[in-house]
């Protein structure tokens, strides 16, 4: 049997997500035994620079008794023309049994999982996928509401270049949520509009009718590119801040995947909003992160 991988939300069921959601909620309320994946040697493999990420999936790994390998991939073969075919047989002959892999190249996870021998997740893959910041982001909702279906969710921001975006959509839609997408046409292209996801280019008109905002960082690299006429015009537009707070319902809640520009996307007001569940999230990322490398090593019986 070709051993399970986490590329996108889409390579797990509705039920596998809400066990794996199950599961973290269970390690969150009691540690795990330790021997979950003893012996089990788990390389983080990091193409691009990470905080949140990378410390969440080391702590998550070392919390089920994984062996931890870190290294900086410019150390690595793959820098001297290896192949990744070539770097998969290496990396599975030393007994590296899951792979844990961040990278600028949309597709580079599931290039490597079509040659290890092993688990591969992605931790985030160009602008194509991030996985378990979606798990995260859908953990901490159903602790917020108890539920999914019905829940009303609007993403802003920079849709087009967005793998955190890509990912809560498909989760978002799988489990039942309504998502609204809020951006200016060269953010956010009318092609992403599709059955139980809508576009919206009126922030104000939105606020008052979601449950939870997910506000995403404005890569200041776009600008030049001529994808945003000004800086000030997006913010006039899409920056969630003290004024557009009074519009937001008092028991929405605000979301973040960071890392967050303050004064761009958002204010120091809504960092400090008794709304935001920034810090949650970040901590919510280790239960997931040590759920799904249970569900891929362990296995679980799920039902149909």
């Amino acid at each position: 049997m070709v051993p399970r991988s986490l590329i996108d939300i889409d390579d797990v069921s509705r039920d596998e997500i809400i066990h794996v959601l199950n599961r973290a909620a269970s390690f969150k309320e009691a540690a795990p035994s330790r021997d979950l994946l003893a012996g089990v040697a788990v390389l983080n493999l990091f193409f691009e620079a990470s905080t949140r990420t990378a410390t969440s999936f080391t702590l998550a790994e070392q919390r089920v008794g994984a062996d931890v390998i870190s290294f900086a991939p410019g150390t690595s073969s793959l820098g001297k023309g290896e192949t990744i075919a070539d770097t998969a047989i290496t990396l599975r002959g030393i007994g590296i049994r899951v792979i844990v892999v961040r990278h600028p190249e949309s597709g580079f996870p599931r290039r490597l999982a079509e040659t290890f021998d092993g688990h591969v997740i992605n931790a985030g893959d160009g602008q194509h996928a991030h996985p378990t910041q979606a798990l995260l982001d859908l953990m901490t909702l159903r602790n917020e509401f108890g539920r999914f279906e019905g829940l009303r969710v609007a993403i802003v921001g920079d849709i087009l270049h967005s793998r955190v975006a890509r990912s809560n959509i498909v989760g978002m839609k799988q489990l039942g949520i309504d998502v609204t997408l809020v951006g200016p046409p060269t953010l956010l292209p009318e092609s992403f509009a599709s059955e139980g996801v809508r576009i919206d280019r009126d922030l104000d008109a939105v606020l008052g009718s979601v449950d939870a905002v997910m506000m995403l960082r404005i890569q200041r690299e776009r600008i030049s590119t001529g994808l945003l006429p000004a800086l000030d015009d997006y913010t006039r537009n899409y920056q969630l801040n003290r004024t557009r707070l009074r519009g937001l319902r008092t028991d929405a809640v605000i979301l973040h995947p960071g890392p967050y520009n303050r004064g761009i996307e958002l204010t120091d007001d809504v960092l400090d909003d008794p709304r935001s569940r920034y810090v949650a999230q970040v901590g919510n990322g280790v239960f997931v992160r040590m759920a799904v490398l249970d569900f891929l090593v362990n296995g679980a019986t799920v039902a149909a």
